[in-house]
């Protein structure tokens, strides 16, 4: 197993299990897999797929980080592509599901992680991904944030770049801190910025 410095990169789409409940499957089959592939395709950093994940695509990226704002403008073009997507599914499946709101229900929150040891492990044609950082990175997405849709940066990351660029490139909402205790890895410290405003909202 190879360990190298790598960036973590995790879209998630929220509201997954209470859309899956209230949808038949002809929709739900249809809808989240165009989602997962509009993420996928919208894909401008040349970040590698280590998993789909069933509602969020796992996307890692060995080397030199690209700069913050290529960064923060990958996230923003995910999060705007995806509501496009779903404004054009929405008026597909309204013709034959009259009462069907699932921009109401879904939403997106992308977790961003840096770390400097990760495992990767060749599985037939994927890369698995091993290690602390990658247990941190899927631990964040299970944080106290009191919002539905956002970008989420730990710390580990953000300390790479330079205060003034951070701000620069965080300009459409305040960027906030905040932290998570987790068992056996101790206090792990994000900053997170509302993604709503990039949709009108």
């Amino acid at each position: 197993m190879k360990a190298s410095p790598a960036l973590i990169c995790i879209p998630d789409i929220s509201g997954f299990t209470e859309f899956m409940r209230s949808v038949d499957i002809e929709v739900s089959s249809q809808v989240i897999p165009a989602l997962l592939n509009e993420i996928i395709y919208s894909n401008k950093l040349d970040l590698k797929v280590s998993e789909i994940e069933g509602d969020a695509v796992l996307f890692f990226r060995k080397g030199e980080l690209p700069p913050f704002k290529e960064l923060v403008d990958q996230c923003k073009l995910f999060y705007t592509q995806f509501y496009e997507k779903m404004e054009v599914l929405l008026k597909k499946f309204k013709e034959k599901h009259t009462n069907i709101e699932f921009p109401e229900i879904l939403g997106l929150k992308i977790i961003l992680h840096y770390g400097a040891e990760i495992g990767m492990v060749q599985i037939g044609n994927h890369i698995k991904l091993m290690g602390e950082d990658v247990i941190t990175a899927h631990r964040l997405l299970k944080n106290d944030v009191p919002i539905d849709e956002y970008l989420l940066i730990s710390d580990s990351l953000l300390t790479l770049f330079k205060e003034q660029k951070i701000e620069a490139n965080c300009n459409w909402a305040k960027l906030k801190a905040g932290e998570l205790e987790v068992e056996h890895l101790g206090t792990i410290k994000y900053h997170y910025i509302n993604l709503k405003p990039l949709n009108g909202d």
